[in-house]
């Protein structure tokens, strides 16, 4: 309780109290000059002890700034001044009207002031008839009229005519307050349960004085990021329109709570604010319940009218005129359709400096609405909502199941599995939390089996209403179909099925993407989160909850069998899957086979699965409206010639035992031996002419591919793994649409036919592990037409293996003599694993102009190969797993992809064009480099007797020269290495104690200094810092750490990190610095850093702080700093020509280092930074980067130049463009 004397400039004595928020809190009610956020005027003998109370309490609670009256007696005829200030200080007034209320006339001077403040300000007053009627109050009937009796005889029983003419004037007064607040919209607790009634009040306090309620100031779990990211877009007032912020993400996953607890935190810095809330549900709920809201929003953001509207138009043609005049801050949740937008923001725009939160589940509806076809379009960022990291969920199921962080002994197993199952949804983490507090292993273990039964549980209600939302059948039978049977596949593989099931693809796949019921994968494959399949499933499961054969679609294994066993499959059926491997022996009894005539009554069934199955019977009994079958694993050497496939668009028979597919081949004797084996002439009749897909993956016994005019139409064919393969019949060229081939690993196929380069929509080429860095022979009387055709498909047919008697062989595989008929189409080509040095590539690539994707990994190339550089549209290049790659230069500046992976002796160099496209990197860089290293814009390191003088002497580092050059004597100094990274020049060596030219130390870690003025003509242009550092001995180390053995901890860097602090300017640099060096041999050694810092980093006047945190084994002796002028007597253009390649590289100090700030401003320089996709703020860097998430995601994937582009080099020369000389590595680099 906050004393009021204490708050009151006039100091009254006064016992009256106080509660609700503190400035501790991060909010306070003193906004706009207020103290309070209510003020309580009530009639003590009739409440105090009981509502009054129960009110107070309530709203304290609630975090809501009350003031009460503690003076149970009047202690005079006028109102005390405190309670006459309090008044004045509160942003509203909840008046309780009981039946004595008016024998007060305290109570009626207070009604008077509150009222009067109403009128002249924006104070907020709420009514409370307690037990009484309004109608008694207006007309001073029943106790009110006995009350203003008794105060009349007061008045003239007063013999002095000043006081009873003051007596006049308040009797009058009051009058006309008791029928103002009567007339006022009120809130009766007759017929009412109180507990009910004032958590009502509360909420309408919330509502209206838009105080947030203490609920919402419960830290959200796993949400620190996206509410720093919500606060900054709320703090950045850049923009001269109005902003609008959508949060999206499936049902359940967060949005509403998000926008809500923003909301509460910051909706007082604005004029005017709003909270609507359950969009949809009002709107399908109640007729008039868009009207509804239209009504509350209008009387949350300007006055309220008495006057009832009947007409959207109208609430909006009123939301448009007081949104234009104030700046407010509206939260609309759950918006689903046009129409509710339009009704709740109008068209005309939003006053400059307002927020619009909006949360949905459906992308593209925002940019749609009227507000975004005006002249003047908002403002609009997004923020995607997908989930909680594993560590989150584990926390928030713990928090609802244990009321803790943590899980109860012997329920890690079962909490293990529920956070698994609910893969980061918050609402089904608290609800399955909730469900399960106080419950003993075993009932979590049956929860965890009943879970995928559930079919009207609350999370899978909530996650329904997307799908609800779709606009058509075509769309739910289109999420059904997915949620079933395509999850995990390629998206064009399953459109293509799904397009011949007459689905609609085109827009029914966006739908589902626009509500996140559906998203793609990195490999373009289908996903799905698995709360949201299994709602699919369970649509499905509505049709028959009992009788699965009378359902459309059977998913599940064990129902797909019974039905099959059972003959009970009907005409019903659309799509079935059943895969043996899934099924346990014990449960469904001994016999496995089924009889093909299972299927005969199932005339539409279109999806179809089996895997694994031994099916007996006539294969003629297969419906005819088949268009996926995927049969794994069949046991059969052939395709039976009665299988009907003339509708299939997608036959996936991989791990068949299949041995040709087809079988009408160029050589006679083999097609005569092959109709003996299987029976099959299908004399020129097309029975696959639809057929669009055909795997036939790890079908080890497969030797040939034929009569490819059998299927035309064919656009995927895929037999990767197929290591008995031996032809490619060369009728595949009338495969007019192919446009994938996977021939990776097909390690016996000899020869490609030449036909295959007439092929011109091939898109996609695999081509891995087929051995083309090996020289093979087989016929060498072959003329130089033949010799050219080959040479371009060798690289292409030994991927895809063919078998004809015109075939090319007698080629070797180096790829350089293939390179001219290669398929101009291709716009991805995967050679990895194919034993490829350099030298087997050719000079260019030049016909393959449409190439972007580009896959060299695992083969034994020393350096990129130059044709490599030849191609001008290339966006991605893989040399991962290349461990002998040492040299990477100039790689396309069309790149915006590059995999590396660094082999601890390999890389040396990489090198990037000046015009080079914003990068994203994906590598395993070097931990220790024992000789010079180099990926340009990121870190070089060299041997420091290969440094030039002059670059020593522009770092201040002229000491070291005498060590330099006497190097080459002392294998000790001969190890010395200069590492370059940020604009930070580093070097580590042995010694037992610091330079002597650091005069200004200081012992231990830590160093403070000013820098000093200078003149112009000896300008600061780097700081040297040097500290000594030792090992650890172990009886130094906290008892806490000699538990953990281990010399990595997140609670310590790995290497040592300095901190580098401009107090005077809020700016703040934290430097792990690269690991360079294996341990060194001494206990003691030095540390030497050069820091090119400018004048708009570091100016004198400026107060600076750095620190050192060394590794958990190391400790600090000593440190100090020295810094570094150009002298006026230096030949300046001969030190910017040796600094000057250092100074171009982009992400430096001085440079973008935004790819490195965190969101509270502090810039961590460490290089791992460059291949993550976000900053890791470990414990150890808390001490300097307190606040802020753990983990911050960056806003750009490409986004890493190894050069800058601001300006001309240091040296005054501009990048000449590509290839151009101005931009060189230094001559003094000895290599």
């Amino acid at each position: 309780m906050v004393i009021l004397s204490e708050l009151l400039s006039e100091g009254s004595s006064s016992s009256s109290s106080t509660s609700g928020h503190s400035p501790t809190d991060g909010q306070s009610s003193s906004t706009d000059g207020y103290i309070y956020d209510v003020f309580l005027s009530f009639r003590g003998v009739d409440t105090r002890q009981s509502f009054t109370d129960h009110l107070h309490k309530a709203l304290i609670d609630a975090n809501i700034n009350t003031f009460l009256d503690d003076e149970e007696i009047e202690t005079g005829e006028d109102l005390k001044p405190e309670l006459e200030t309090a008044i004045k200080a509160s942003r509203g007034s909840i008046i309780v009207i009981s039946k004595n209320y008016a024998s007060s006339t305290w109570c009626l001077d207070e009604l008077v002031l509150i009222l009067e403040q109403h009128m002249t300000s924006d104070h907020i007053i709420i009514p409370i008839f307690y037990h009484v009627e309004p109608t008694h109050i207006r007309k001073q009937q029943s106790s009110f009229g006995d009350a203003m009796a008794k105060h009349k005889q007061t008045m003239e029983a007063e013999t002095n005519a000043n006081k009873r003419s003051e007596w006049a004037q308040k009797m009058d007064r009051w009058n006309k307050a008791l029928i103002e607040v009567a007339n006022l919209k009120g809130k009766d607790v007759n017929g009412r349960l109180e507990t009910e009634f004032i958590e009502e009040i509360v909420k309408d306090i919330h509502r209206r004085l838009h105080v947030p309620l203490r609920s919402v100031r419960q830290q959200l779990i796993g949400m620190d990021y996206e509410i720093k990211f919500i606060t900054s877009w709320l703090k950045d007032g850049s923009s001269h329109t109005a902003d609008i912020l959508t949060i999206y993400g499936i049902g359940g996953i967060g949005k509403t709570t998000l926008a809500k607890h923003v909301y509460g935190l910051y909706a007082h810095e604005f004029h005017k604010s709003s909270c609507i809330e359950d969009v949809s549900r009002v709107c399908d709920g109640k007729f008039n319940g868009l009207l509804d809201l239209q009504e509350k929003l209008s009387s949350d953001i300007s006055k309220t009218s008495s006057v009832k509207v009947h007409d959207a138009s109208v609430y909006t043609s009123k939301i448009e005129n007081a949104v234009a005049r104030k700046r407010v801050f509206l939260v609309l949740d759950d918006i689903s359709m046009l129409d509710q937008l339009d009704a709740l923001v109008g068209s005309k725009g939003f006053h400059p400096g307002s927020k619009i939160i909006i949360t949905t589940k459906e992308r593209r509806l925002i940019e749609r609405c009227a507000l975004f076809k005006t002249d003047i379009k908002p403002k609009h960022t997004e923020l995607l909502l997908q989930g909680l990291h594993e560590t989150d969920s584990w926390k928030l199921l713990c928090l609802h199941a244990f009321k803790c962080n943590y899980p109860k002994t012997g329920y890690e197993g079962v909490l293990y599995k529920l956070v698994k199952y609910c893969q980061g949804h918050p609402l089904a983490l608290e609800v399955l939390g909730k469900s399960l507090y106080d419950r003993d292993v075993t009932y979590w273990e049956g929860c965890i089996e009943g879970l995928k039964k559930e079919t009207d549980s609350h999370v899978n209600n909530v996650l329904r209403m997307s799908f609800n939302s779709l606009p058509s059948k075509n769309d739910k039978d289109l999420f059904k179909y997915i949620a079933c049977f395509f999850v995990g596949i390629d998206r064009d593989v399953a459109e293509t099925i799904l397009q011949a099931c007459n689905i609609n693809i085109r827009s029914g796949i966006p739908n589902l993407l626009d509500r996140f019921l559906l998203t793609i994968g990195g490999k373009n494959e289908l996903k799905m989160h698995q709360l949201v399949q299994e709602m699919g499933r369970f649509e499905v499961r509505q049709e028959s909850l009992d009788k699965p054969w009378k359902r459309s679609l059977l998913w599940c294994h064990e129902e797909s069998f019974r039905v099959l066993k059972q003959k009970k499959g009907k005409g019903n059926h659309v799509g079935l899957a059943l895969d043996m491997r899934m099924l346990e022996k014990e449960m469904l009894g001994a016999s496995y086979k089924i009889k093909t005539d299972a299927l005969s009554k199932m005339d539409n069934l279109m999806l179809l699965q089996l895997n694994y199955v031994h099916m007996n019977g006539s294969y003629e009994n297969f419906p005819l409206e088949l268009r996926g079958l995927c049969m794994h694993g069949f046991h059969l050497k052939s395709i039976p010639s009665e299988l009907p496939m003339e509708n299939l668009v997608a036959l996936d028979m991989s791990y068949s035992n299949i041995e040709s597919f087809i079988g009408c081949y160029s050589i006679p004797q083999r097609l005569e031996k092959r109709q003996k084996l299987d029976g099959l002439c299908f004399k020129n009749k097309k029975l696959l002419g639809s057929l669009k897909v055909l795997n036939l993956c790890s079908c080890k016994q497969l030797c040939s591919l034929g009569d490819f005019n059998q299927f035309p139409a064919l656009e995927r064919l895929i037999v990767r793994n197929c290591t008995g393969l031996l032809e490619v019949c060369e009728s595949i060229a009338q495969c007019v649409e192919l446009a994938l081939i996977d021939l990776s690993y097909c390690k016996k196929l000899k020869n490609l036919p030449r036909i295959i380069g007439m092929l011109k929509k091939v898109k996609t080429m695999l081509l891995d592990g087929c051995n083309l860095g090996e020289s093979q022979t087989e016929d060498t009387n072959l003329d130089m037409d033949s010799l050219d055709m080959c040479n371009a498909n060798k690289n292409i047919s030994i991927s895809t293996r063919t078998s004809s008697s015109t075939f090319v062989g007698a080629m070797r595989s180096h790829l350089k003599f293939f390179s001219s008929s290669l398929l101009r189409s291709l716009v991805r080509l995967s050679l990895a694993n194919n034993n490829l040095s350099t030298e087997s590539f050719p000079m260019d690539f030049n016909n393959l102009s449409l190439l972007k994707e580009l896959y060299l990994d695992n083969n034994p190339i020393h350096s990129m190969p130059n044709c490599v550089r030849t191609l001008p549209k290339l966006e991605i290049l893989s040399m991962r797993y290349c461990n002998k790659l040492k040299l990477v230069e100039h790689p396309p500046h069309t790149l915006k992809t590059m995999l590396l992976s660094f082999h601890p002796e390999s890389l040396e160099k990489v090198v990037f064009d000046p015009k080079m496209s914003p990068l994203m990197l994906f590598s395993i860089p070097r931990s220790y480099t024992p000789g010079s290293y180099e990926i340009e814009g990121i870190v070089k390191i060299q041997a420091m007797v290969g440094v030039e003088e002059n670059v020593l002497r522009s770092l201040g580092w002229i000491n070291l020269l005498h060590n330099k050059r006497n190097g080459g004597n002392n294998p000790r100094e001969s190890r010395m290495q200069m590492l370059y990274e940020f604009g930070i020049f580093s070097t580590t060596y042995d010694a037992e104690e610091m330079p002597s030219w650091f005069i200004h130390r200081s012992a231990g870690p830590s160093i403070s200094f000013t820098i000093p003025s200078s003149s112009p003509n000896n300008l600061l242009k780097g700081i040297n810092f040097c500290f000594l550092k030792t090992s650890r001995v172990c009886y130094e180390w906290p008892l806490s750490l000699l538990d953990h053995l281990s010399p990595y901890d997140d609670h310590f860097p790995i290497t040592p990190m300095i901190t580098v602090s401009n107090i005077t300017k809020n700016r703040m640099w934290i430097h792990e610095r690269y690991f360079d060096r294996g341990m060194l041999s001494r206990d003691c050694w030095v540390v030497l850093s050069h820091w090119m810092f400018g004048m708009n980093e570091m100016e004198p006047g400026d107060h600076v702080t750095i620190t050192v945190t060394p590794p958990r084994y190391e400790r600090v002796k000593e440190c100090g700093v020295s810094l570094v002028y150009e002298d006026d007597g230096e030949k300046k253009d001969e030190e910017e020509d040796v600094l000057g390649y250092y100074k171009s590289w982009n992400h430096i100090i001085g440079g973008d280092l935004s790819p490195f700030q965190t969101i509270t401003g502090e810039y961590i320089l460490d290089n791992m930074r460059f291949f993550a996709d976000g900053i890791h703020l470990f414990p150890y860097h808390r001490k300097f980067v307190p606040d802020g998430p753990s983990f911050q995601v960056q806003k750009e994937y490409c986004w890493f130049r190894a050069l800058s582009q601001r300006k001309p080099d240091i040296s005054g020369r501009a990048h000449e463009g590509e290839g151009g000389s101005s931009r060189s590595h230094p001559s003094h680099e000895k290599d």
